[in-house]
């Protein structure tokens, strides 16, 4: 009851768009919008305190060869530069660990919402049965939006047919191509950033892409919620690489 509870409120929102919109791509991108929003100052806090982190390589290092030695005494010298300086080293990481519960929350509420019952039609769990998103999806058997069905993995309609599949594969190469857009944004501040080695850089550079080939076996609604995800993620990167990375006022 406490899980099922835990996925009522994202299926809720995701219901009150699909009220505005009428349409399900529509309302999954704005519940991209919504996670974005919410994540976007912990992403621009963490950016800061990585550049903050990159301004206190001197004297880190500095610390480190005095206490070469000593590794309790370098532990206690470096947390108390990072409280004199109030930087936190591991606000990066933060956003990070956030994706892979997002992800968990998608996954539960787009199979629940397409979930089948015994007549082989959609059961929908998580909503309020007066809902406009439940009497839309309540019997039916696909989950249609701009001619896809979103109930379907890309990969069984690619083996059910070739020819209507290539639309669905061209969505997973669509979404690696934004990955991959998205992380040379972050790549091309590896100038500014030269604590990130080069191997890194290309571990960054090309682990989300892997990701988005991943999504091939998964509900075509996720494949369009990262999408719309990894399009807002593009705007937010050309935000941060103009206020953070150039002009007078960079950091």
């Amino acid at each position: 009851m406490i899980a099922i509870n835990f996925f009522e409120q994202p299926a809720r929102l995701l219901a009150w768009f699909y009220s505005l919109t009428h349409d399900y791509i529509l309302s999954i991108s704005m519940i991209a919008l919504v996670v974005m929003l919410l994540t976007a100052p912990l992403v621009l806090k963490s950016t800061k305190g990585m550049l903050e982190m990159q301004k206190l390589q001197p004297e880190m290092k500095k610390l480190q060869n005095l206490y070469r030695n000593d590794r309790q005494k370098l532990n206690e010298e470096m947390m108390k530069l990072y409280q004199q300086h109030k930087v936190n080293p591991l606000a990066s990481c933060l956003p990070l660990l956030l994706q892979m519960p997002v992800f968990f929350i998608m996954f539960r509420v787009l199979h629940g919402l397409t979930e089948k019952g015994a007549d082989g039609t959609f059961a929908p769990k998580y909503l309020n049965t007066s809902s406009e998103l439940y009497q839309s999806l309540v019997g039916e058997t696909r989950m249609m939006s701009w001619g896809l069905d979103l109930a379907r993995t890309p990969m069984s309609v690619i083996t059910e047919s070739f020819g209507e599949g290539i639309i669905y594969a061209l969505l997973v190469v669509a979404l690696g191509v934004l990955y991959y857009v998205q992380q040379r944004m972050v790549a091309s501040r590896a100038a500014v950033s030269p604590s990130v080695s080069p191997m890194q850089q290309k571990l960054m550079q090309y682990l989300p892409v892997v990701f988005a080939v991943f999504l091939v076996f998964y509900l075509t609604g996720l494949v369009i919620y990262y999408m719309a995800q990894a399009v807002f993620r593009i705007g937010l990167n050309f935000y941060i690489t103009h206020r953070f990375y150039k002009g007078e006022e960079s950091l």
